[in-house]
């Protein structure tokens, strides 16, 4: 939906509309467009920012017992930096994730018919080079630089001010397990961290979107300076519903499983 462009006097674009289209044209299993290059995405960019993320948090925090000022300016910094790292690592197959979710809305003339992640990694570099495999990297990076502090930095902060601290009136102290991860990822849905995540992000989120799915060179003004021109500052919103959709699963299976591989990495090295 990011990459729709309204048609004055048809209907608004509208994420039920397009998953109509989407279905009616290409069946049940357009909705499943892109996941080769999604799985590539999630084991190069997320998988870079996230580890990044632990190794600048530990490096920041080793020599002292940081304050919550000084532990969110930490958590802030080191998830931009995590985020900032993992942006190269990531950058081709969010490029052709979104080329291959755009194509089942575009006519045939226009779609770009990446079978998989593959074989879009090779026609783009047949076509463009190797520029080509860094287009929107202005606003990926902005991307990157409001998402993983807000996502990580946040849970990581709420996680260290409950550890350690009791329930009154069972006398439980919170250690470092599910339950924790748990309540934490509650206290941030009690918060409506995602809705406010998803305003933070949506801007540039749309901005990258439109300049991945361009088959031309347009830099960030021209991509602005055209959508605000003929769709208005809405523009940068679009698509927030399917995104929403996608952000809250994304973001309650991201930690709790994230937590799980962390522990499991810590009893391997333990016993090795």
């Amino acid at each position: 939906m990011q990459t729709e462009v309204h048609v004055p006097g048809g209907p608004p674009p509208s994420f039920i509309r397009s998953m109509r289209t989407a279905v009616a044209s290409h069946g049940f299993r357009s909705l499943y467009t892109g996941l080769s290059a999604s799985i590539m995405r999630q084991m190069s960019y997320s998988l870079v920012r996230l580890g990044a993320y632990e190794n600048f948090k530990s490096r920041l925090s080793q020599n002292y017992m940081p304050s919550t000022m000084a532990l969110l300016a930490v958590a802030g910094g080191a998830g931009l930096m995590g985020g900032i790292a993992g942006n190269p690592a990531g950058k081709p197959s969010n490029i052709i994730l979104v080329r291959m979710t755009s194509d089942v809305l575009k006519p045939p003339d226009k779609r770009y018919n990446y079978p998989n992640v593959f074989s879009g990694l090779f026609s783009i570099v047949k076509k463009d080079g190797l520029r080509g495999l860094v287009r929107g990297m202005t606003p990926n990076l902005a991307r990157a630089f409001l998402m993983n502090p807000s996502q990580v930095g946040s849970y990581d902060l709420i996680k260290t001010s409950l550890l350690g601290k009791s329930i009154p009136t069972i006398q439980y102290r919170f250690q470092d397990n599910l339950m924790l991860h748990t309540i934490c990822i509650d206290k941030i849905y009690n918060r409506s961290f995602t809705e406010d995540l998803k305003a933070i992000c949506s801007p540039a989120d749309v901005v990258r979107s439109r300049m991945m799915s361009s088959a031309g060179g347009h830099g960030v003004i021209h991509v602005l300076t055209t959508s605000l021109r003929n769709e208005g500052p809405r523009f940068l919103f679009k698509g927030w519903t399917p995104a929403f959709i996608r952000l809250g699963p994304n973001t309650v299976f991201l930690f709790v499983f994230y937590e799980q591989l962390k522990k499991g990495w810590r009893i391997l090295t333990f016993q090795s």
